[in-house]
């Protein structure tokens, strides 16, 4: 049986009171005379207010001569490009799982390419948007009208109307002359951050990025400079303030940025801009085959030459392919739940360069012009024959 003693509870209440009292008591002193933050931030002069004559700031020159050569390269283009860069606002309406509507926002970044209010950016920041608003570098806003697109080249064209006022546009420049190691300057507006600046170097070129089942980067032009979310859409310039670039995408094999972007290069964006505003569409060459890409087993079966191509199944009657006498399949052959056209040729290369497969083949007509003559390489039976057509345009985009 225990002991209790009241005389030792008694004790250690009183030692807990003693020690609540003094906590209590240190807290009231530190409240009281402890230091404490400011209740409203500020910023003055040096020495304003105090009887202290205030410090003399460096004017313009002053402040240009302390820079470094490259500062003033950064702060010369960023001061003469970023009133033209633009914030491309969208607002869209999605449906939930109850068919309930869904308002849904976007941002990501634009830029002038002609003072009549003109401005390139990706397809994929305002793809289904219902209405854009941009606001400039000058912080003005616009609404903007949709001009056109080319999904597969992820470029878009809008339209502000500058109501008289002069808008200041960026000159666009080559990117067919880049090089490895040259230096290059991001301007948009990152997680809503409007006009910011970041400079890398080109990282490599002449890349090829799929960035979706239908859209890709040609000749991309690689970049450390960057890029995050946000900033899609925005100019990717040279030191001599010329846009060589669209950024576009980032690559992120752990879900963040890893230092690698990609831009598309200018001169691809040139000619979309140009057909848009000049005939309102996209000119996309056409050759006018529909194909089945050849996998091993299918090569086999059918006693190919090759394992690897596009099977001819299809040359659309008075296309470009059927006009310069490539062959579309004379006999279908049931393979599991689909009939397949056979006996046609089998397009393994287009101008030298090799098509494996329907990804291969866009690549290399993404980069022709309606009414351009290729070369196209094909089989037909076990022989290799090389025929030369000239390309159409397709309708629509």
């Amino acid at each position: 049986m225990m002991n209790s003693n009241p005389e030792t509870g008694t004790s250690r209440v009183r030692l807990i009171l003693i020690a609540l009292i003094l906590l209590l008591g240190a807290y009231w002193v530190g409240a009281r005379y402890g230091p404490r933050q400011a209740k409203d931030v500020e910023a003055r002069r040096l020495g304003a207010g105090s009887g202290q004559p205030a410090l003399e700031l460096k004017n313009t020159s002053e402040r240009a001569e302390s820079l470094t050569e490259e500062e003033s390269i950064n702060v010369r283009i960023y001061r003469q490009a970023s009133p033209a860069v633009a914030n491309v606002l969208t607002k869209a309406t999605e449906y939930d799982f109850f068919m309930d509507p869904v308002p849904v926002e976007g941002a990501g970044s634009g830029f002038l390419i002609d003072p009549r209010g003109y401005i390139l950016t990706n397809f994929h920041v305002v793809a289904g948007a219902q209405t854009i608003e941009v606001i400039l570098g000058d912080k003005s806003r616009y609404p903007a009208k949709f001009v056109g697109a080319d999904q597969r080249n992820d470029v878009a064209l809008l339209k502000i109307d500058p109501k008289g006022k002069h808008l200041a546009s960026l000159a666009l420049g080559d990117s067919a002359g880049l090089q490895v190691g040259q230096k290059v300057l991001a301007i948009g507006n990152p997680f809503g951050f409007q006009s910011t600046l970041t400079t890398g170097v080109v990282s490599a070129l002449g890349r090829t990025v799929q960035t979706s089942q239908s859209t890709f980067i040609d000749d991309a032009i690689q970049t450390d400079a960057s890029i995050n979310r946000g900033n899609s859409g925005g100019p990717l310039i040279n030191t001599h303030g010329d846009v060589i670039g669209i950024n576009s995408a980032i690559y992120t094999p752990s879900g963040t940025a890893a230092g690698i972007g990609f831009a598309i290069p200018i001169n691809t964006a040139k000619l979309i801009a140009n057909d848009l505003i000049t005939e309102g569409r996209v000119r996309r060459a056409y050759l006018g085959v529909s194909t089945l890409e050849l996998t091993a087993w299918l090569a086999e079966a059918l006693d190919l030459p090759v394992q690897e191509g596009l099977l001819v199944e299809q040359a659309t009657k008075g296309g470009p392919a059927a006009a310069a006498g490539i062959h579309g399949g004379d006999r279908t052959v049931q393979s599991g739940m689909r009939r397949l056209t056979i006996g046609g040729d089998v397009i393994v290369g287009i101008d030298g360069q090799k098509v494996a497969n329907q990804f291969d083949m866009n690549v290399l007509l993404n980069r022709k012009r309606p009414g351009d003559s290729v070369t196209v390489t094909v089989y037909r039976g076990a022989k290799k024959v090389d025929v030369a057509v000239k390309l159409g345009e397709r309708d629509g985009n």
